[in-house]
């Protein structure tokens, strides 16, 4: 048995479970994430620990990319819970994209809690060398 309390952490969780939704978060859970850029990809990782993968959710609209997972509870309804910490619930975040990554070709993967979105930058965005010529006309530089 749990013998460590904290009463701060303990008002919360009654505070909770009094106005959240059958005992749930009644605020957004939080979705952490890392974002970087590897080379000529984009990556963006997410921390969805006890997420079940087939939860999870992904669409991108007007370079809007949304993140839906759900993690659900896995005590039983006769279970009188003594601790309860890890939230549960719907988890969303959305992340906006710019004009340079490639939108069409979005790879997600997830393993050990992590969902892992590569997200290759557009063949627009890449930079180009431009031939510099001299003796009068400009030439023409065709992408």
């Amino acid at each position: 048995m749990l013998m460590r309390t904290d009463p701060f952490r303990e008002l919360d969780r009654v505070t909770q479970q009094l106005f959240g939704q059958n005992g749930t978060w009644s605020r957004p859970a939080v979705m952490h994430m890392d974002a970087y850029r590897d080379g000529e990809q984009f990556v963006v990782q997410f921390d969805l620990p006890g997420v079940d993968p087939s939860s999870i959710d992904l669409n991108v609209e007007h370079n809007v990319l949304t993140v839906k997972a759900e993690r659900a509870s896995t005590q039983g309804e006769d279970v009188e819970l003594q601790v309860a910490e890890r939230p549960r619930g719907v988890f969303s975040r959305q992340l906006f994209l710019g004009e340079t990554l490639d939108t069409d070709r979005i790879e997600a993967s997830y393993d050990v809690g992590v969902l892992t979105l590569r997200i290759p930058i557009a063949e627009k965005a890449k930079p180009r060398k431009i031939e510099v010529t001299g003796g009068g006309a400009p030439k023409q530089i065709h992408a």
